[in-house]
């Protein structure tokens, strides 16, 4: 690694607090009787001390900035703070770093107990050495004392890589030694960090995650849902991968049959009424081969440059309705399936579990059914032995989820198997 200590700070840097310190603001603002600024100065009041925002943006005296924080705060303890996300790749970076020794920390004007809160909240508090914020009551800092305060002791600040999205965060570290780091994705203005002399300046925090890491971007996590039609896949999906990205995670999401340009023709001819008679064999043979496709153009390239892939079935899928429902066999599918996987294997597989009954209920209400899901109920039966099947073999891999329970209920325990994942 570059350097012995990293420094960061936290709003616009490690995470887009944006909405809620705006929505707080703006909050103050209305109570206290002021007109509401536009979002171009409500910016202004991201990352700098609120105490110093409001005397210069509102005009008012030491006693009334200090009174409309404590309006601010009404609002933004209990609401704002948790109106914010992780940029994408820091989780990563963080956790990388930590693993690879470095001394990592937080140094922003931040209150030091909402610095607490959200590092605990988004799960990245595990691999800080140190938080350095303000007190509550402090008004003011110099970002060159909040700096010094998250070194450990007799570190020589030249050993240290400070992080910052604005013109101040720069200039401290510099003032200090220290190598300095431009989040231009952040809250800075146009030229801000270059002109306050930033070492490297980088417009995606994907970029400068690559460079502080030094293009060793830690592999992705491969995440499959698994279940029989009905079950409610679709929707989990959409709601895991919102989740993901809140917490500053990059997600693909994906499908199979599917997926990719060729695969998606693969598809087409696999699910088509038309083709209604097409023989067992065939059917396996052409999910394998969209499956080839799909694995070398979407899945290993996304997970090699760390993003979390979610895919809609897998292998697993291929096993429960051709090894089973056709009755083809494991080994005959697996035997197909060699060349396709290689040796890629999920490192999560979310098995949605819901009776047949129900499902049919769920799936009269959506589309027409297509020619998997025009079978008949003892292929489907044969489906459902498959997925235990699949469980049974692989059970610390294959997580059975009850999703005959609410949406949200469903949605929590899929969010709690994956947080674990990630953390492991």
């Amino acid at each position: 690694m570059k350097h012995r200590y990293y420094l960061f700070d936290f709003d616009g840097t490690i995470a887009d607090t944006g909405d809620g310190i705006r929505k707080s603001v703006a909050y103050s603002a209305e109570k206290l009787g002021y007109a509401v600024p536009d979002v171009e100065v409500l910016n202004r009041f991201i990352g700098p001390p609120l105490h110093d925002s409001y005397m210069k943006y509102f005009g008012m005296t030491d006693a009334q900035a200090e009174h409309a924080i404590t309006v601010y705060r009404e609002r933004y303890i209990d609401i704002g703070l948790y109106e914010s996300s992780l940029y994408p790749g820091i989780p990563a970076l963080l956790k990388a770093l930590h693993a690879r020794g470095a001394y990592v920390a937080l140094a922003s004007a931040k209150p030091q107990m909402m610095l607490e809160r959200l590092t605990k909240y988004f799960g990245i508090d595990k691999y800080l050495d140190a938080i350095s914020g303000t007190d509550l009551k402090r008004h003011s800092a110099d970002k060159k004392d909040l700096l010094m305060a998250a070194l450990p002791g007799g570190a020589k600040p030249e050993d240290a890589c400070m992080v910052g999205d604005r013109c101040f965060d720069i200039e401290a570290a510099k003032a200090l030694g220290m190598y300095a780091v431009g989040a231009d994705y952040g809250y800075s203005v146009p030229g801000e960090l270059a002109d306050s002399g930033a070492d490297e300046v980088y417009a995606a925090s994907p970029d400068m995650v690559e460079a502080l890491l030094e293009g060793d971007v830690p592999r992705g996590l491969f995440v499959t849902l698994e279940g029989s039609d009905g079950c409610g896949k679709s929707t989990q999906i959409d709601r895991l991968k919102s989740w993901l990205t809140q917490w500053g995670y990059e997600v693909a999401l994906t499908r199979e049959p599917g997926g990719c340009p060729i695969s998606e023709r693969i598809r087409e001819v696999i699910l088509s009424l038309d083709s209604k008679g097409m023989s067992a064999e065939c059917e396996a043979l052409l999910y394998a081969a969209s499956r080839a496709e799909h694995v070398r153009e979407v899945i290993e390239p996304a997970l090699k440059s760390g993003k979390i892939v979610i895919c809609d079935r897998f292998l697993d899928s291929s096993i429960a309705y051709q090894a089973y429902g056709r009755e083809l066999g494991e080994d005959l599918v697996r035997q197909i399936n060699a060349p396709a996987v290689g040796a890629l294997k999920p490192d999560v597989t979310l098995l949605l579990r819901l009776d047949r009954a129900t499902a049919r209920e769920r799936m009269a209400k959506g589309a027409p059914p297509d020619r998997l899901e025009s079978e008949r109920e003892d292929f489907f039966e044969r489906v459902a032995r498959g997925f235990e099947a699949v469980h049974d073999a692989d059970p610390k891999r294959v997580h059975v989820i009850d999703a005959s329970r609410s949406i949200e209920e469903v949605a929590r325990d899929l969010r709690s198997v994956v947080g674990e994942a990630l953390n492991n």
